[in-house]
């Protein structure tokens, strides 16, 4: 079948999705529509922007829908005569119901290489685990969380220097190779499809934002894993005077234990070194409430008598 001649859905939501919908239009593909998360409230002000895919969708001139539950609301594909869906982050479960309509079923993209890592946060938390290797796997849209049969998958290596952002790019990047080698295949019949090993399966959770604190008492190679999954948004943190104070980079210096726990036990040209609980954490770049994201030196600078403050 001819790309012009397959009605496609895509749903998804933020940036990596946007990506990889207008990569696939531009590579020829027909998008009948898009299902996004309804549009929200960004920053301070509050201020309503379209989501991502929104802006892609409207530059050229696809139809958007954005139910709030899309459960209860899917009444708009009764006229859509859609062949496929593709989904890329979407950020709901979507029913059975809906699942049953399109002729060629749906198909989703997944951030890891399944069956790892099931859920909403699987960049993050491959970064969390200290994961060398991930990757996206397109699968069978199925009524249970992340469960069909995989048709294929890609790996991206995790450098040391990865964040979320950087990892989103490749995993995006990733994804749209995927899906533009394998969609042709799928619609002709070429493949069949793997079941998940259940007994493999882990799983991951949408990260809330009580678990954007650091928590000290764990092991540094887990603190060290939540600021890199969680930077360089929404940013981890600890509290410096009762003030926020987002730590969006940083290494493992040592297995020293010289000083309590939350102690910065070096500030200074040479570093800025925090006290964990069985080793010490070198910041490199960090934002106090209302001030400038900066890389150490520079906050050490405007911030005099660091040493032997307790971060918490």
């Amino acid at each position: 079948m001819e790309k012009k001649d397959l009605n496609l859905l895509f749903m998804g939501t933020p940036e990596i999705s946007a990506y990889v919908f207008e990569q696939m239009i531009l590579d020829g593909y027909h998008f009948v529509g898009l299902v996004a998360q309804p549009d929200h409230p960004v920053g301070r002000k509050g201020i309503i922007e379209k989501v991502p895919t929104k802006v892609i969708a409207e530059k050229y001139n696809i139809p958007v829908f954005q139910p709030i539950k899309i459960r209860k609301d899917f009444s708009f594909m009764d006229n859509l005569k859609v062949d496929l869906v593709i989904t890329l982050a979407y950020g709901q479960i979507v029913p059975q119901g809906f699942l049953d309509i399109p002729r060629f079923g749906c198909l989703n993209l997944h951030g890891s290489l399944l069956p790892k890592l099931r859920g909403a946060s699987p960049v993050q938390t491959a970064l969390i685990n200290n994961e060398k290797v991930t990757g996206v796997t397109l699968m069978e849209m199925v009524a249970a969380m992340d469960a069909g049969r995989m048709y294929g998958k890609k790996e991206v290596v995790i450098e040391e220097d990865d964040n979320a952002t950087s990892l989103f790019k490749k995993i995006s990047e990733a994804a749209k190779d995927l899906v533009l080698d394998l969609l042709p295949k799928y619609v002709d019949g070429e493949l069949e499809g793997i079941p998940q090993n259940e007994e493999e399966v882990t799983f991951c959770s949408l990260i809330k934002p009580e678990q954007e604190k650091l928590d000290l008492s764990k092991d540094i190679l887990e603190v060290y894993g939540y600021i890199r999954g969680l930077s360089d948004e929404p940013g981890a943190y600890l509290y410096l005077d009762n003030q926020k104070l987002k730590i969006f980079k940083a290494k493992i210096a040592n297995d020293l234990v010289t000083a309590e726990v939350g102690t910065i036990v070096q500030a200074d040209k040479r570093g800025l070194l925090l006290q964990c609980q069985n080793g010490q954490l070198a910041i490199l770049e960090l934002q106090k409430e209302g001030k400038k994201r900066m890389d150490y030196k520079a906050f050490i600078n405007g911030n005099q008598n660091l040493l032997g403050t307790k971060l918490n």
